[in-house]
């Protein structure tokens, strides 16, 4: 300690000061942060049936619940289909609010991107088994290449596709119905009016799954689902006359319970399906009557080159129409990832 003869008392030099010395009064901040979590053992499970702008409808027994996220889920997204945990007020009661503490693994997660050029996914549906790919004979006119797209999807996503196709009273399903029938792909023809009789095979491939409904606006997706279940009110809408495009009737995707068992997961009307996500190898899995051709192709064959087997191929099978169809497709899709191909 040094001496400060002027006062004659004892003072600190600054040097010789440290942490210790100096009493610092703790910060609003400063108080230790935890991992640790709410365990919410008393959380109820629930299934999501709807998602709309950051509320969750959530079915808890027979009761409808309206939920937000928990800050512990952080950024996690819920999806309709997804299993979760409820905390707070699970009454159903009106005004009242519950929050979304765990959401379960999912079985299976149906993702697309905004476009092919992007490779940031979103998941749209959780744990459903089966996609409907439900495409139009007429108004508008059947679009394969929409079909294939919703098809590597479905593979990537573990579900198994069915095919439904819409209006056969406008339009024969013959043509369609021969251009898939080696992928072994299940399919139902429906013609208006849509009557019980008509539906029937319909409920047989719904029952007892969870069905995830994709299709292109105006091809009759919200018509089928109030035939298959009357309650539903889904709003119906008209093809354009000038474009040939139909409107968008529904903004978000919901989770309908069908009378015998099961669920029907309606999606928006959709322009697109982008695949940014999925791996090229993959999207040439999902087109099976393709893959023999690829055995011959060489290391790295990213099917759009000189060298790439799969056009002698085509050819030692006689330069079938529908291969030969079926080889654009891939290749237009394969293409549009590098944004050198618009579909």
């Amino acid at each position: 300690m040094g001496v400060d003869a002027g006062a004659g008392a004892l003072t600190p030099r600054a040097r010789d000061l440290d942490e210790d010395d100096i009493r610092v009064r703790p910060g609003r901040g400063s108080r230790p942060r935890t991992r640790r979590r709410p365990a919410h053992d008393d959380a109820v499970e629930g299934f999501v049936a709807s998602v709309d702008r950051g509320r969750y409808g959530v079915l808890v027994g027979d009761r409808m619940v309206t939920a937000m996220g928990a800050r512990e889920l952080g950024h996690r997204g819920v999806v309709v289909g997804d299993q979760v945990a409820l905390a707070g007020d699970t009454s159903g009661a009106p005004g009242t609010l519950a929050r979304v503490v765990r959401v379960a693994p999912r079985t299976t997660a149906l993702r697309r991107s905004a476009d092919d050029t992007d490779p940031v996914e979103r998941v749209i549906v959780a744990n459903a088994d089966q996609m409907v790919i439900v495409c139009s004979l007429a108004d508008p006119p059947p679009r394969p290449r929409f079909i294939d797209r919703c098809l590597v999807a479905a593979y990537d996503a573990g579900l198994r596709p069915l095919l439904c196709l819409t209006k056969a009273d406008l339009g024969t399903a013959d043509e369609l119905l021969h251009a898939y029938a080696p992928l072994g792909i299940g399919h139902v023809v429906l013609g208006r009016p849509l009557t019980t009789a008509r539906l029937a095979p319909v409920r047989k491939q719904l029952d007892g799954r969870t069905s995830v409904l994709i299709g292109q606006s105006g091809v009759g997706k919200s018509t089928l689902v109030n035939a298959l279940i009357p309650d539903a009110d889904r709003a119906v809408g008209t093809v354009s006359p000038v474009t040939g495009r139909g409107r968008h009737t529904s903004s978000s995707a919901v989770a309908l319970a069908l009378p015998a068992g099961g669920w029907i997961i309606d999606t928006p009307g959709l322009r697109g399906f982008g695949l940014g996500h999925v791996a090229p190898d993959r999207v040439v899995r999902a087109f099976t009557d393709l893959l023999p051709g690829t055995a011959a192709c060489p290391p790295g064959c990213d099917h759009d080159q000189p060298d790439c087997a799969l056009d002698d191929w085509v050819r030692d099978q006689g330069a079938d129409p529908r291969l030969v169809a079926r080889l654009d497709s891939l290749r237009r899709l394969l293409r549009s990832r590098d944004g050198a191909e618009t579909w």
